[in-house]
Parts: structure tokens; C-alpha cells; sequence
């Protein structure tokens, strides 16, 4: 029997900071589904670099992911990034923001957020573009992005297993949860 009452947590932070992988391992220790990551796949497979218009695209995707009614959760639903990535995104890329984005970031309501440290190494990909000293930077605008919007999140540090084992801590005594 699914819980009435869902838990939405977002992953969060910079870069190959496993937010992936979190979400993955929490959703399988919750038995319950995570919503991938729309903007990777996305830019994977334009075939281009991406614009404006692409990343307006996927702050509609992502909108919509975190709106749905997913039926199968099971007391939590883990969102793999969200819209404060893609806030900071628009702002260090185009020096601006929609008003449709900051719209929503006010009226979703996400219960919890779970900001990675970027304490894992970084590894290039065709899509990564923010290495070195830039996870530092966007790791400290997210988390400014997180008090400036009065959101409830922890930062959760570590590497494979011991990341997912201090997740689990952090949301076990994180308030306004409904867990039970």
C-alpha cells in the first residue's frame, strides 16, 4: 500500500557531485521512483550547442516533472537536480531569468533538499562544462539560492556508499517530513 502523503526531495549541486547516483540509491532504499535528469539527455541530443531557447526547454521539462502526481511513490519522490540548477544556469550563462522559472521556484512545493558537496572527483563528459574551481563557486550560489528562497535542505557529504548512508541520516531527522 503507497503512502498518501509523498516527500518531495531534490538532489542538487554542482556538477559530478553524484547527485545521480543519490538519487538513484535513495529511491531504491525507499522503494519508491526518482525522476531522471532531463537537461543532460537533452543536451546530449541536440547535437549543438545549446541556447537560450534549449535551456528555457528544459526549465519547461523539469516544471512539469516536479508537478506531476506520481502514483507509485512511496513516501518519497527524489528529483535528480531541479530549478534552482537551472536558475543560476540562466543567470552565469545569459545574465538573466525567466519570469516563468522564478514563478515556479516560489509556488512548487519541494519538502527537502539535498545539496551535494563537491567532494567527489570531477569527471569530464561531453556535457560537464563547469570543473575545477567553478563547483566551489556554483556550490556556494546554490546554497545562497537555498537561503535567499528560506528552503529546507542539508548539505550531505562523502563518497559512494558513505554519501548515501549520510543522506538517509539527514533525512531521518530532517523537520516536516512526514516519514511515517
Amino acid at each position: 500500500m503507497k503512502n498518501d502523503i509523498i516527500n518531495r526531495i531534490v538532489i542538487t549541486g554542482p556538477e559530478s557531485t553524484g547527485k545521480s547516483e543519490l538519487s538513484i540509491n535513495l529511491a531504491k532504499h525507499f522503494n519508491t521512483i526518482y525522476v531522471k535528469e532531463f537537461a543532460r539527455d537533452y543536451v546530449l541530443s541536440i547535437n549543438r550547442n545549446y541556447s537560450y531557447n534549449d535551456v528555457e526547454i528544459i526549465a519547461k521539462k523539469q516544471i512539469e516533472q516536479l508537478t506531476l502526481n506520481y502514483k507509485d511513490a512511496n513516501k518519497f519522490i527524489f528529483f535528480d537536480t531541479g530549478l534552482i540548477i537551472t536558475k543560476i544556469w540562466f543567470k552565469v550563462v545569459y545574465n538573466k531569468v525567466p519570469k516563468f522559472l522564478l514563478d515556479a521556484l516560489e509556488n512548487i512545493k519541494i519538502d527537502f533538499f539535498l545539496l551535494c558537496y563537491p567532494d567527489i572527483e570531477w569527471i569530464s563528459d561531453d556535457v560537464r562544462e563547469n570543473g575545477g574551481e567553478n563547483r566551489m563557486k556554483l556550490f556556494y550560489e546554490y546554497k545562497k539560492e537555498l537561503d535567499k528562497l528560506n528552503f529546507n535542505y542539508e548539505i550531505v557529504k562523502g563518497i559512494g556508499q558513505i554519501r548515501t548512508e549520510n543522506a538517509l541520516r539527514l533525512l531521518s531527522s530532517a523537520q516536516g517530513l512526514h516519514i511515517n
